[in-house]
């Protein structure tokens, strides 16, 4: 069983390479079978390159290389996804009689249609990445927070050789506006390697924000190494809660759970139970920070008033966002379970190509009445 996953995504990624490859030989209008067949096999090359880059790790190349690369091998698997479904609809249509059955067969209308298709829908998914879409919740407390409180919420910012020290500073100017009186972070501060953040001095950028901060971890932190993030945070003056918690002025109890990458972690009974213990750690108002939202029916059993996430995406693009919202309970945005509320955000930042196709980059900002 733990090898199942890994075979099933590499036969399915050699059946879809092949079939783009096959796709792609037939609707080249060109007469030369070699240059044909060697454009064909374009797909193969990329991924082939891609994966070895992964293996190889992008920290073992220089770093000007390591960032071009990355944005290329990353930014491949999305474009393939998508010369996959041009392929797959326009066969659908065909064996319908929708389209002419010859329409991937040597034309040049067909390639430069879906070449101009593509490009442009790339272009747009880039655009609508880099537009940040603020989010805004309000919700009363019932006497339990002592006066109006405002807490930007942010996940995955996913910081590293994509994501850089130009990008953050953007962010963080849009972040400062706000005014906020905390800002809180639920996992995946890191991409998949602690490398690019020390070449940029990230962490000195994480002082800039005119609001503390506090974050718990996310699975990527422990990809990219768990101890040398701690450190990280450290450096960067963020509060790290992990399965701990702490009380802010307002009188909220911020709960950060670890994530469920350690198979050790403390339930989140098991934390307030501990703060419960600790007289100096009380609030009648509870924040839980937790990355990945599975089971949400422990928040409420729990009696957390609020539940922040991240870890989703919301699949990142179309149609991987169907595949999420079936996954988990709330893949995406506002939600409630009883009296305990929630939100899953798509995630500031972004893993891998800067891509947004019906899903969006966001930040939520959460104002607490009394």
């Amino acid at each position: 069983m733990r090898f199942f996953v890994p075979i099933l995504f590499l036969s399915l990624l050699i059946l879809s390479l092949s079939y783009c490859s096959w796709r792609i030989y037939h609707v080249l209008p060109f007469s030369n079978s070699i240059l044909r067949a060697f454009i064909s096999l374009l797909p193969f090359v990329l991924t082939l390159g891609s994966v070895t880059c992964f293996m190889v790790g992008f920290d073992r190349i220089a770093y000007q290389p390591a960032v071009i690369l990355y944005e290329i091998c990353t930014s491949w698997i999305i474009i393939l996804l998508y010369i996959f479904l041009a392929f797959l609809l326009i066969d659908v249509l065909r064996l319908i009689h929708l389209l002419p059955s010859d329409i991937l067969t040597a034309n040049w209308k067909t390639l430069g249609t879906l070449t101009v298709l593509l490009a442009s829908l790339f272009v747009y998914g880039n655009i609508h990445y880099q537009h940040k879409y603020r989010e805004e919740i309000t919700l009363p407390t019932h006497g339990k927070v002592l006066k109006p409180t405002k807490i930007v919420l942010l996940s995955d910012l996913h910081l590293g050789y994509h994501n850089r020290a130009e990008t953050f500073k953007k962010w963080i100017s849009l972040i400062n506006k706000e005014n906020a009186d905390a800002i809180l972070i639920a996992g995946d501060i890191i991409d998949i390697s602690i490398r690019p953040l020390l070449e940029e001095n990230i962490a000195e950028l994480f002082h800039t924000f005119n609001a503390p901060v506090y974050a718990s971890l996310g699975n990527h932190e422990y990809f990219s190494g768990e101890p040398r993030a701690k450190l990280f945070f450290r450096d960067a003056h963020i509060m790290l809660l992990r399965d701990t918690a702490l009380t802010l002025p307002a009188n909220i109890l911020v709960v950060g759970r670890d994530d469920r990458t350690n198979p050790h972690r403390a339930s989140t009974k098991q934390i307030l139970a501990s703060v419960h213990k600790n007289d100096t750690l009380t609030a009648p108002y509870s924040i839980l920070l937790d990355h990945q939202p599975y089971h949400l029916e422990e928040s409420e059993e729990a009696g957390i008033d609020f539940q922040f996430s991240g870890h989703t995406h919301h699949g990142q693009v179309w149609p991987i966002s169907w595949i999420t919202d079936l996954i988990y309970e709330d893949a995406f945005g506002f939600y409630s379970r009883g009296d305990t509320n929630y939100y899953v955000s798509s995630g500031l930042g972004i893993w891998g190509g800067k891509f947004r196709i019906g899903t969006r980059s966001e930040y939520v900002v959460l104002t607490l009445l009394p």
